[in-house]
């Protein structure tokens, strides 16, 4: 008989412990990694790459010709002594997947970009999506050797617009949403 209270007691305690900490190590938010900063011919260059941002359900909804846009905000700033530090430079990136259901192949764009890259299979596409590959962030000729400059980079999944008003029916759309946080690398001249 003195072993029910002590199983109720364990359940609630586990019960809090989630509460309390809940289950982060197994989640998969999406991360940016690999940041590299370039100083490429006359411009500071950006490379980046982002991590756990294609779900389950968003790769459904790829594969059934839904159009799917990534936005990856750059701002380049000068650190300041004793003051707030100054944006030097803002720069947003919009990258779209779009699968095309006859031809069997996925085109991915970027804004600006009056070319699409063509992919036959998803994870190349994919890869595609996630990668910053040098984006110009300033000009060098801008920019004084002995200050102090760092870049911070973040994404985020825009807001999917299904056609016909079928969000009002598709609730669940917003479950897709991600955005990172703000990532921070310094800038060498």
């Amino acid at each position: 008989m003195p072993k029910k209270p002590l199983v109720v007691f364990a359940a609630f305690f586990a019960f809090y412990l989630l509460l309390i900490f809940p289950l982060s190590p197994y989640r998969r938010d999406a991360t940016i990694t690999d940041i590299i900063i370039t100083n490429h011919a006359h411009n500071v260059t950006v490379f980046a790459r982002v991590q756990n941002c294609f779900t389950k359900k968003m790769q459904s909804a790829i594969l059934a010709g839904v159009p799917t846009t990534f936005t990856f905000f750059l701002e380049l700033y000068q650190e300041r002594k004793y003051w707030i530090d100054m944006r030097v430079a803002s720069i947003i990136v919009k990258q779209t997947i779009k699968y095309d259901n006859v031809k069997k192949i996925f085109y991915v764009s970027s804004e600006g970009d009056h070319q699409q890259t063509v992919f036959q299979d998803f994870n190349s596409a994919k890869r595609a999506m996630a990668d910053i590959n040098g984006i110009a962030v300033a000009s060098l000729a801008d920019l004084q050797r002995d200050e102090t400059y760092y870049v911070m980079i973040k994404a985020k999944l825009d807001t999917i617009r299904l056609p016909m008003h079928m969000e009002y029916i598709l609730f669940f759309v917003s479950l897709w949403d991600f955005e990172t946080d703000w990532y921070r690398q310094k800038v060498i001249l």
